[in-house]
Order: C-alpha cells, then sequence, then structure tokens
C-alpha cells in the first residue's frame, strides 16, 4: 500500500459492518483534520482513517489491517514528535475520541480511556484533590507519555507516570484484548511500562493518584544569558539537595521582547509556606531579572506551557541523559545558545532523581533510574524555508554535548531518524527481554510506526 492509493470499496463496506466509528478517506470531509498531528514537520496520507470509539472498534480495525496486510499508525493525543501517530498510505487507527474517565477518590485510582489529554485527565482528578505524574504540556496525550515512561513536575515526589500504573487493557496483534497488570499478563505488564507502543495498542490504563494541590507553588526565576554560567552553577550546587516535593527544570529560552534567558522553572506540590522556605536561596541568587513564582492551581501549572509548545509548528528535536552537570558542558550549551537560530526554540534541563531513581532498575522497561537529568533541545519555527538552519543547529549543539551525554535517550523524544538509539535507551539486557515480548505479542511487526522494538521471527 502507497500513498494516494485507494482500498477497495467492497473491504470498506466490510468494516462498516462491524465499524462502530467514523471511517474517513481521502478526499472526506474531515480527513485533513483528522491527520493533521502536532508537529507540521510531518504530512503523511493514510488509505484509511479509522476514528474509534471503544475498545471493540479497536479490535476490528487491527483485524482489518492484519488481514489486508497494511501499515498501521496508532494516534491518541498526536504529539508523537517523530510523527507516529500518521502513516502514508495504511491505516490510521485514531483513539482520540476515546475520552471515558472514571475516578475513584477513596481508592485513589483513575481509570482513563487512552484518547484523553492530560488537560482532561487532571481536571478530572483535580475535582478530588488529586493527581498522578502526567505531562507538563496539557495537550499532550496520556497513553504515548504513559507507554515511554512519563515525564513530569511530579516524577521525583511520586516517580514516572510509568511507575504509578496499575494496568493496562491492550489490543494485540491478533486482535485480542487483554490486561497487563502486576497479576496478569506480568511480563507484558513489565514491558508496556516504558517500552512504547510496541506490543499492541493501549485502550485504557488504571492509575494510581495521591492528594496534591489543588494549589502549588510554581513559576520562573529568569536571568540574563549574560550571568547564566553563574546561575547554572548555582542551579546545580542547589539541586543536590533539593527535596522530593521539588522538581527544578533549567531552561534557555528567548522572551517576548527577544531577550535571552536562563529560567528556573519550579514546582513545588508540598505544603506553600514549607516550599517559600525551600525555594528562597533561588529567589536569592543574582538577583534575578524576573520572578514570576507564586501559589497557582496545579491544573494551570499542567497548561502554562501550552503556549510554548501549540500545534502548527516545525518540530526538530534532540535529546539525552546528562549524568553530571560539568562547567564545560553548561559552557557548550551557553555559548550554542548564543546563536540560536529560532526565537522559539528552548534548551531544556529536566531534573530527575528523588522517587525516579528510587524504582528498582528492573522492575520496568524504563532503565535510565540513575541519571540526574534529561537534556532535550527542543528547536521550533514556522517558516519552511528555515528548516535547513534550525536543524542544523539543533544537530550541532546535539553534537557538541555528546561528550557529556549517555548513550541513552528519552524514547518519547526519539525522532524518526534516531531507531539506531533504541537498543541504548533499553541496555542489552532489557532490550532482549522486550525482543522477546514482541517475539510473543507482534512478531510480524504490525506495530512498527514507533520506538519500534524489532521481533527476531
Amino acid at each position: 500500500m502507497v500513498a494516494g492509493r485507494a482500498l477497495d470499496e467492497d473491504l470498506i463496506r466490510e468494516l462498516k459492518v462491524v465499524f462502530r466509528g467514523e471511517l474517513l478517506q481521502p478526499g472526506d470531509g474531515g480527513y485533513d483534520e483528522a491527520r493533521a498531528v502536532w508537529n507540521t514537520m510531518i504530512s503523511r496520507m493514510p488509505a484509511l482513517i479509522a476514528r474509534c470509539t471503544g475498545a471493540a472498534d479497536v479490535m476490528c480495525a487491527v483485524n482489518f489491517a492484519r488481514t489486508n496486510n497494511l501499515q498501521v499508525s496508532v494516534r491518541a493525543g498526536g504529539h508523537s514528535v517523530a510523527g507516529h501517530g500518521v502513516c502514508d498510505g495504511g491505516l490510521m487507527i485514531d483513539l482520540s475520541r476515546m475520552k471515558g474517565i472514571r475516578v475513584d477518590p477513596v481508592g485513589r485510582t483513575a481509570r482513563a480511556e487512552s484518547g484523553l489529554t492530560w488537560g482532561e485527565f487532571d481536571h478530572e482528578t483535580q475535582a478530588f484533590g488529586l493527581a498522578t505524574t502526567g505531562g507538563a504540556v496539557s495537550t499532550t496525550g496520556i497513553a504515548g507519555l504513559t507507554l515511554g515512561g512519563g515525564f513530569g513536575y511530579l516524577m521525583r515526589r511520586f516517580g514516572l507516570t510509568c511507575d504509578n500504573l496499575l494496568s493496562v487493557d491492550l489490543v494485540t496483534a491478533d486482535g485480542k484484548l487483554l490486561t497487563a497488570s502486576a497479576s496478569e499478563n506480568e511480563n507484558l505488564f513489565w514491558g508496556v511500562r516504558g517500552g512504547g507502543g510496541n506490543f499492541g495498542i493501549a485502550t485504557s490504563f488504571e492509575y494510581r493518584l495521591y492528594e496534591v494541590g489543588p494549589t502549588v507553588l510554581a513559576g520562573l526565576i529568569l536571568h540574563p544569558l549574560s550571568a547564566g554560567r553563574e546561575a547554572m552553577r548555582f542551579y546545580r550546587e542547589f539541586n543536590a539537595t533539593a527535596p522530593d516535593e521539588l522538581t527544578t527544570h533549567c531552561v534557555l529560552a528567548t522572551g517576548p521582547d527577544g531577550t535571552k534567558a536562563v529560567a528556573f522553572a519550579l514546582c513545588y506540590s508540598g505544603s506553600i509556606e514549607q516550599g517559600e522556605a525551600v525555594i528562597q536561596p533561588l529567589r536569592n541568587f543574582g538577583p534575578p531579572m524576573d520572578d514570576t513564582v507564586r501559589p497557582m492551581d496545579y491544573t494551570d501549572l499542567q497548561a502554562e506551557d501550552d503556549a510554548l509548545y501549540p500545534p502548527g509548528r516545525l518540530n526538530f528535536w534532540k535529546a539525552s541523559f546528562i549524568d553530571e552537570l560539568s562547567d564545560s558542558a553548561v559552557d557548550a550549551m551557553l555559548s550554542a545558545f548564543e546563536d540560536v537560530p529560532s526565537p522559539l526554540t528552548a534548551v531544556l534541563l529536566e531534573q530527575l532523581g528523588g522517587a525516579v531513581s528510587r524504582v528498582a532498575k528492573n522492575e520496568t522497561a524504563f532503565n535510565e533510574r540513575d541519571a540526574r537529568y534529561s537534556l532535550v533541545i527542543t528547536s521550533e519555527w514556522t517558516d519552511p524555508a528555515d528548516s535547513t538552519r534550525n536543524i542544523q543547529w539543533t544537530r550541532q549543539l546535539w553534537s557538541e554535548m555528546r561528550p557529556f551525554e549517555s548513550e541513552a535517550g528519552y524514547v518519547n523524544y526519539l525522532g524518526a531518524e534516531e531507531q539506531d538509539r533504541i537498543r541504548a535507551a533499553y541496555g542489552p539486557e532489557k532490550y532482549e527481554r522486550l525482543v522477546a515480548l514482541k517475539n510473543l505479542y507482534d512478531p510480524h511487526n504490525l506495530f512498527r510506526l514507533n520506538q519500534n522494538i524489532v521481533p527476531t521471527t
């Protein structure tokens, strides 16, 4: 199947008999909207889009793709930087309309369908003063972020999103619906916690929740880029003794007026009074050129980066893990950012540690438990004519940072050109265990448009 080739109409009619959702082909109203994903670097034309209403529709779609030898892409939130949610000439299985959620405030759990975004999830759980670790852009889908690991402002206190997964319902390549948990299909449950969408299509997730908010202490403390070396050294020293309730990321960014800055983006999820005392050294250093830290609703914090990462921009990202933030690494980042080609581009150091590091390394497929930071270069621009310049700058900075990075990368940040880094993301022992799971649940690699674990069969 290639882009632009139409599927046989008799096949479509057969699928419509058993499929409750909407089926869209090129030329249909709503087709272009449905195939669009967050990163506009990606523009592909599926032969058919199956907009599922529930697990039964997902099972039908998987069986249809397998029987007719179609490439499959799975779209939930559509936020994959690599654009894995859409394919050329195959079947796009769209989960974005599956938005059911039920919160159990007594048991502190939530059962959520895979089409939900984090903004929608947080809206429901915060009605009961509850939350779990989730993405810091509210339009990000819960599914992809969870399956790849799951970073967020609460991770140092409560662990990664996948660490708080209690069970997942999954449609495997043979069209069967399985539940994976600590007591059922345990090996599969190990694999989906960090192994991505390799073993099937997740239709719903059950999460552990915690008392959070509704008010947290959060915001930005900004310093001019000219003071960046001193600010980032202080940041490194401060983080060495930071409590789990505090997550502080360091961001190189350009303000609306064109001023380049080093920002500390922070969230303290404990009591506001204690938080004020904990972050006081951050506020005293400098002094900063701006300080927006204040008590705010947790849901507002979770949506605060939405304006920085809206749909409709061209995106090219590079990422890895850093164990030690050396002076040389700081200098390399600051020097490169002086010549950043786009004012929309940012360089982030995401603080790890805390509860992330206390989960046993073999408990989940996610591997990098001991890393201190995640480095991610989020290059964004709007004019396609600027693509070559922005991509080259991003690759150059990433190359200059390689001496300070591990070989591994966070799979949710890996681009389409980085398939060779998948093995390093898990290490040889875990990768072989993931291959064994792939051989069992998807031996013909039906689910291959992802951070792919390649089967041996």
